[in-house]
This record gives C-alpha cells, structure tokens and sequence, in this order.
C-alpha cells in the first residue's frame, strides 16, 4: 500500500503526534492514491480476531455468532465468508409433481447448472405432447366437418354441414375445458418441475441476508391458489417457494438481531440446522398451501447471527421480567459447532491503524460508486480527528464505520456541490454540523431553550444550585454518539417532618441508577459535613427533566447542591461538574465526557470539574480548547474546594480536614461508558 512508504511503523511503541502533524509525513496526497484490498475480508478494519475466526468457519463450515454494537462490520465480516466456501459443492434443486400424491411435491439435488437442462429439457417433451394432442384433435375436427359437408353435398341437405361445424366447435371447447385435453399453460405446468434453486457457472455460493425476515420467507412458503378446481388450478409443485434458508444451502445465511425472531422461527430454524433439509409448507392455515407439504429441501448452510447482548439475553422490563432474546438451544448449537466472538468498537490509536482508516475512506468512496471525490490530506485529518473523537477515550479510533462512513459521504455531496475536484476539511468540518445525529439536534435546541428561559445559569453563585452535565444518545439509542447537555440541579434542606428520621425526595423522573446514586450521596454528606441528616428533609431536584434521567455521572453534582444548601455556602455558577461517587468520597470515572465538555462550553460555562481518570479520554474539537478550562479531581473534597465560593467556605474546608483524612485510591476507568 502506498500509504506505508514514508513512515511505516514510526511511532507505533509511542505517542503519536496529533493528526494534522503526522498527516503530514504519510506518503498520500489524496484517498486515490491508496490500494484497496480486492477480498472482502482483507478490507475489514480493527477486527482482528474476528476475521480470523470467520476465515476458520468458512472453511471447516462452522456456524459464528457476532456479538457487538451495530455498525461495526459484523455484516461484513459474514459477506466476506463467501470468498472462502467451496464453489464446486453448489447444487441445483428442482421440485417435481407427485402423482401418487399431488401435495407431497419431490424434491431432487443435481450438481450446479444441470437444473436449468433438465426443466428445459421436460418442458419440450412437454410441448410435444401437447403438440401430438393439438394435432390429433385439428384432425378429428376436420374429419367431422368434411364428413358433414359430403352428407350435406350429397343429400342436398345444407343443415348439416352448418350443424357439423358447430359439433366441431363445441367439441374443441368441450376439450379445451376437460382436465385431460386441455392445450393451455396449466397443461404444460403440471409435466414441467420447478427450479427453486438454480446457479450458473462459475457462480459463487450465496450470502442471504434474512434479517428481519418472517417466517415465510424465512422458512418458505407454498402460495395460494385462487382457482382450486376444474383444471385452472395451479399444480402442487409449482406453488412451492423456497425461504432463505434454502436459498442459503452451501452458502452463508446472516441474521442480525437474531433475537427478533419468533422462537417458533428460532426452533424451525434450529431443525434446519441439524437436519441440513427442511420441508416447505404452507406458512397460513387459511391458505390451501397449508395441505402441502414438500418432500425435504436442503439447507446446508453456514449459519452467521448478530447482534447486542441484548439480542443473547433479552431484555428486562420494569418489573424484572426477561423478554427477547436466543432460543437457548439454538445458541447452544452455535458455541457447540462454531464459534463466538465480541466485535471491537475501537482500536488503538497507532500509526498503522490510522493508515487502516484512510484506507476505509478510500474503501468508502469507491463503494459509493465513485459518486463523490477523493479527499485529500487535511480532509483526512479531519475524519481521523472524528474518529478520535467518537470512540469516547484518548489514545483509541472509533470502528462504528457506519457513522464514520455516513460523514465522509456527506462531506463528499458538500464537495460535489460546491463544484470541488477533492473534498477539503472545511467539506467535512460543514458535514458534521448537517449530519448532527437526531439527539444532537435535540441536545442543540435544549441548550438554546434553557439559555431563553434562564434555567441554568453560568455568572454568579448560588446557594443550593449547581450546574451539572448529562448525557443523550449512546449505546441505548444504537449510535456511537453522545450529545452533552447542561443539567441544573437544585437541593434544599428543610426540618424533617417525621421525629423518627428524615427524607431524600429527588424529582425527575429518575431511573434506578440515579435513585441509587441519590441514597448513596447521603452518607457522604454525613461524612463530610458531620451533620446528622436525620433531622433534615433534603429535596434534590433536576430541573427540566421531562424524559428522564438515568446513570449515577451526577453524583458529585448532587452531594455539591446539598451540602452548599446544608451549610448555606454558594457554587459558583461558571463552574459545571460531572463524575461518580463511591461511597468512600472518591471521584470515579463516567462516559461521554467529551460531548460533556462541549455541552458545557457552547452554554457558557467557563470551568469543568472531571474525574481525573477521564482527562484521557478528552479529545475536543479545536474551537472548544481555548473556550473551558478543565479541572480532574480525585474526590469530593477537591470538588468542593473548586466549587464553592464565599467568605464560609474556608471554614467548610477547615472542618472537612478535621473531620476526616481523604484517601485517593485508584479506580480503573471503565472500558465502556456509563449511561445516562
């Protein structure tokens, strides 16, 4: 690859320079100067492990299941199996009449290519008995009316002849009606088998995507016939129609979010499995197909399903019940004569994978048929920045290259129509403003609403009131994405009501992790402040919170707002703050800090306090480095100490020290980001 020449291997042990330096040592000047793999597999990036296990199945006809996040190449990796399978095993399948038994249709397997020879072949013998017929009824008719116009010739009887030639006419129409002389289509039909599997030479084996795919066309079906009788019906045989699975025989049948199969579905396709043959039949009991029943039809294929954890596991419901999810016995099959793999999101940020991403724009282009330009270097630093910048953690590249492929095309029709021969940064900068996912856009006019109606605030301080910073998007919502938002927290701390104990009440339609951080904050409040919160109610409240929160990244935003309304000490409103807390005071590290950041920065806030574990994972654009300054934090104390403000916060900080000793125990940071 041309790419490699300058700098191949440069680095990679180290820290790599950021993307608009080291872009400029790599030998390209455009996209177009980069080789693109011609097998399907070799242009697969970042999934390693994946590709070697997928070659493996391919050749030893093993079944695999991808588990991973959408939109990182699961489909492509099954696609690319297809390359490895043996071409010289494909087979035709033909279903012929049954004469003993019209709804039981045989089926019979004959090597690739002879399928077509031999419906061709019953179709002309076909023709000619119906040619034989055809001629020996113009014969008899032609007796019949000559024999009628010599009686008439002869007796002088015109009559006759007239009514000879309408005996004639009503015998053809008598014959073309009769079940046994009819000369129609239907005639040739019932001599002539089906080819409900056909190749060519030198075809390869088929890849059926039957994701989403109902249980006729799934498992075949056999179609109604409107005309069930008098000799216009259509044969058995002739209604009967493959579903993927036998499309899918000596090939690769794919199915992503397995679990949106019905078990019926899941169990049929389970039989199919281990016998390697599966009968059609009607899929409808009110159809007449539900009578037939085809003679087994193979189906020897190499079985890829993918999906979520969700699409293994099910998902729960309010009340704790599991619904979804595998056939038990289905994934049992998989793992007992196959394999399992766990797709990558992200791979390390090195100099040889950043190649493999420019190659993917180049891979991009030329699947989109060349539609939009190539891209040229700064253009390229740009995606690589995005890429840095999606997989939510310093020193990775995203490898949801379904998203990071829907920007390079934007950026493309933005060059397009600007009339541009190359795609430019400043083409991908504007694509990435106009392809904003749907809950950035919500993100933006949340921001820009909350900004009208002073529901936040970032001048001043307050007592009680504390900027905190949420999360849209992610996982949950099946795109690599986050988009921040600024969230405003409120705490006020009345006598309690009850003589026995007091109350935390938070409103906001808060999920079970958020109610769970809320209860948490409450013994740390007693260890910083040394108050008993017994004699106190504590009304915590999110402000605006109409679709929920859910995630525990608000935690050192709550305990902030309640001891500032404890000890009647202001927060500083310039400041924001995200982060979880343990129940031992220490800051631990949260997700979509990034998109945080930013949220905070386009509102106005000037200071940002983050877990320190999460510095790494802070990759900004350029127009949000010199707008915020970011402060990492090990505990609540130093949260405090950033937060607060006022001539009582010395005081605080003085008890705080007396009060306890802070121990900063490392927590690793999560590999995946928490959800809000």
């Amino acid at each position: 690859m041309k790419t490699e020449s300058k700098v191949d291997g440069q680095q990679d042990n180290g820290e790599l320079p950021p993307v608009n330096q080291w872009i400029k040592e790599v030998d390209v000047e455009t996209t177009a100067d980069v080789e693109v793999p011609d097998l399907l597999l070799d242009q697969v990036i970042g999934q390693d492990e994946a590709v070697s296990v997928v070659k493996k199945a391919a050749k030893q006809h093993r079944h695999v299941m991808l588990i991973g996040p959408p939109g990182t190449g699961k489909s492509m990796l099954a696609q690319a199996m297809i390359d490895f399978l043996p071409s010289s095993e494909l087979e035709d399948v033909l279903c012929f009449p049954n004469d003993e038994d019209e709804n039981n249709p045989k089926v019979r397997s004959v090597p690739a290519g002879k399928g077509k020879e031999i419906v061709d072949a019953h179709r002309k013998q076909a023709s000619r008995k119906i040619q034989q017929k055809s001629q020996g009824m113009v014969i008899i008719l032609v007796l019949i009316v000559a024999a009628a116009i010599m009686l008439s010739i002869f007796t002088g009887q015109y009559l006759i002849m007239f009514f000879g030639i309408i005996a004639a006419a009503m015998l053809l129409i008598a014959m073309r009606a009769s079940p046994m002389g009819g000369m129609g289509t239907k005639e040739v039909e019932k001599e002539i088998p089906k080819l409900l599997i056909g190749y060519k030479p030198g075809d390869k084996p088929k890849f059926v995507d039957a994701t989403g795919s109902q249980a006729g066309s799934l498992l075949g079906d056999v179609k109604h016939d409107p005309f069930q009788s008098g000799g216009l019906e259509t044969p058995a045989h002739q209604r009967v129609e493959t579903g993927a699975i036998h499309e899918a025989n000596k090939g690769v049948l794919f199915i992503d979010e397995i679990n949106m199969l019905k078990m019926s579905s899941q169990q049929s396709l389970l039989t199919a499995m281990q016998e390697k043959e599966f009968s059609i039949t009607g899929q409808s009991e009110r159809s007449s197909g539900a009578m037939v029943k085809s003679e087994p039809v193979p189906t020897d294929f190499v079985l890829v399903a993918a999906g979520n954890l969700d699409s293994i596991y099910g998902a729960k419901d309010e009340r704790g019940s599991v619904h979804g999810g595998m056939h038990p016995a289905l994934r049992s099959r998989i793992r007992g004569y196959g394999y399992e793999v766990y797709v990558n999101d992200t791979i390390e940020d090195t100099h040889k994978n950043r190649i493999k991403l420019i190659r993917f724009i180049a891979q991009e282009i030329e699947k989109d048929k060349m539609k939009i330009p190539h891209f040229n270097k700064l253009a390229i630093a740009e995606i690589l920045r995005e890429a840095q910048r999606r997989a939510n953690k310093r020193g990775q590249l995203t490898l949801r290259l379904r998203e990071l492929g829907g920007l390079v095309r934007v950026a493309g029709d933005l060059a397009v129509e600007k009339g541009n021969k190359q795609a430019t940064a400043q083409d991908v900068v504007e694509a990435k403003n106009i392809a904003r996912s749907l809950e950035q856009q919500v993100a933006d006019r949340y921001i820009k609403r909350r900004k009208e109606y002073k529901t936040f605030e970032t001048e001043g301080s307050s007592v009680g009131l504390v900027n905190g910073l949420a999360a849209l998007g992610g996982e949950q919502e099946g795109i690599s994405e986050y988009s921040g938002i600024v969230l405003p927290i409120a705490a006020e701390v009345t006598p309690a009501h009850s003589r026995d104990e007091g109350k935390i009440v938070a409103t906001g339609k808060l999920g079970e992790i958020a109610k769970e951080a809320v209860q948490n904050v409450s013994a740390l409040i007693k260890k910083y402040t040394g108050e008993d919160i017994s004699k106190y109610d504590v009304h915590i409240q999110f402000i605006g919170t109409q679709e929920g929160v859910e995630g525990d990244s608000a935690s050192i935003s709550v305990a902030t707002a309640v001891i500032s309304a404890l000890e009647g000490i202001p927060i500083d409103q310039k400041i924001a703050m995200t982060g979880s807390l343990s129940v031992r005071g220490q800051v631990l590290p949260v997700g979509a800090v990034t998109s945080k950041i930013e949220a905070a920065a386009e509102s106005g806030v000037k200071r940002i306090i983050i877990p320190r574990a999460n510095l790494k994972d802070v990759v900004l654009e350029n127009r949000y480095e010199d707008m915020v300054e970011i402060i990492p934090v090990d505990n609540l104390g130093e949260v405090l100490e950033n937060a607060l403000v006022g001539e009582n916060k010395k005081k605080l900080l003085e008890k705080l020290a007396s009060l306890l000793e802070i121990k900063s125990i490392p927590i690793p940071a999560r590999d995946r980001p928490t959800p809000q």
